[in-house]
């Protein structure tokens, strides 16, 4: 194979943050019950995604965020998201085809808005290379 025909076979990172886009989307209606109206996914470094995730919180969520109990809800959705760790991570490995070696969830409940950020096992040189 010639490198354009190399580079062509491999998804961009653009492609790749769209199916990780959609996984996010997949794995909130699973967990939650209903996805983020929107979800947009980057990669902030080589070695860094952020996936931002849009108006997910489900009516009872919004109903705890209307009486304050912010802290309250914060706390659960962090419990349940890390529950449910493993398969966000194996979500984003799949995709990428690289290893997650650490993930971060958190959500502004006020905003609705939800980040997962994911630091994938960097890659060397070498297999840059083959």
């Amino acid at each position: 194979m010639t490198t354009s025909e190399e580079t062509r076979a491999r998804p961009d990172h653009h492609e790749i943050a769209m199916e990780i886009s959609n996984e996010m989307v997949r794995l909130y209606k699973d967990l939650f019950g209903r996805g983020p109206s929107r979800a947009r996914t980057y990669f902030a470094t080589p070695d860094v995604v952020l996936c931002s995730l849009h108006d997910s919180l489900v009516p009872a969520e919004r109903s705890l965020a209307d009486m304050g109990e912010h802290q309250r809800l914060r706390e659960t959705r962090l419990f349940f998201q890390h529950a449910r760790e493993a398969d966000f991570r194996k979500a984003v490995e799949r995709v990428t085809g690289r290893r997650v070696v650490g993930f971060t969830s958190g959500t502004d409940t006020v905003a609705d808005v939800s980040s997962e950020v994911f630091y994938l096992e960097p890659v060397t040189l070498r297999s840059v290379e083959s």
